[in-house]
């Protein structure tokens, strides 16, 4: 669970996709057309696609617009909606000049918010019941202090030691957030934790894109085994299997393939990544 595959411990420079396949790719092409909002985005980014979820769920309209952001120099239209070349980014194109969002949990409750007086929809629990919407933050809170981090941390260790001590935290971040689902499951009776449960909530939507790549990528490159209860195993199903997930997720060998330079920790992999080896906060 906690030491590299051997199968695939050599850097075979594999380079990152810069355009979406499989399912998401067809969702790009439903929405090139001009719309109010145009989502700066990159097909192999968890952070852009929990935002991207976040639109598909809410009906928000919006325009997908693919972007590198490991150009050098950034793309002037990136750093015009993220001052430090991040996605995602949001753009709203019906002002004078345009305005601009960044940083996913930020944009997420701005879609949140917009869509209570749009669409109507909603990804964290009724306003009318605060408590369990503060039961959803808690969750999507542990995701970002804990879960997210260790994701990395695990993928770019390099030597068994840490590689082992890695896996262990990724596996103990896994371990608290259900501990944080069963306890609103217990509390207030909600979740996709539930069995039957078809709707993705706030918490799915925060931890999914990492736990999709932690099947395809930490298993591949560090023979990492997610938790196999039954329980844990039908949440993972659910998600990944979810239409509007699955509308957002590319195929395996994209992120197989993306996902290498983080894997071998090569130098200058991303900010994220020198924001790991450098034990910094993630920008």
């Amino acid at each position: 669970m906690t030491t590299a595959n051997p199968s695939n411990n050599s850097d075979t420079g594999r380079v990152h996709h810069k355009e979406c396949t499989g399912d998401a790719l067809v969702t790009v092409k439903a929405h090139q057309n001009d719309e109010d909002i145009t989502l700066f985005g990159s097909c192999f980014c968890p952070f852009v696609q929990r935002v991207w979820l976040a639109f598909e769920i809410l009906g928000v309209p919006y325009k997908y617009y693919e972007i590198d952001p490991y150009t050098n120099p950034k793309p002037k239209e990136l750093l015009e909606v993220s001052p430090k070349g991040l996605v995602p980014g949001l753009r709203f194109n019906r002002y004078t000049p345009a305005r601009s969002l960044n940083e996913s949990t930020v944009i997420l409750d701005y879609l949140e918010d917009l869509a209570a007086t749009t669409t109507k929809r909603s990804i964290l629990p009724l306003i009318s019941n605060p408590y369990a919407r503060g039961l959803a933050k808690l969750q999507g809170d542990h995701v970002n202090r804990n879960l997210v981090p260790a994701f990395y941390r695990y993928l770019q260790a390099q030597t068994e030691e840490k590689q082992i001590e890695g896996g262990k935290d990724f596996h103990a971040s896994l371990v608290g957030l259900v501990a944080l689902l069963e306890r609103a499951e217990r509390e207030i009776g909600l979740g996709l934790w539930i069995p039957g449960e078809t709707e993705l909530g706030w918490a799915d939507v925060m931890a999914g894109p990492w736990l999709l790549r932690a099947k395809i990528v930490l298993t591949h490159y560090r023979g990492f085994q997610l938790p196999s209860g039954d329980r844990f195993n039908g949440w993972l199903t659910r998600l990944c299997e979810h239409p509007v997930f699955k509308s957002t997720s590319s195929t395996d060998q994209l992120y197989l393939d993306s996902y290498e330079r983080y894997a071998f920790n090569r130098p200058n992999t991303s900010q994220v990544a020198n924001a790991i080896n450098e034990g910094k906060a993630l920008p």
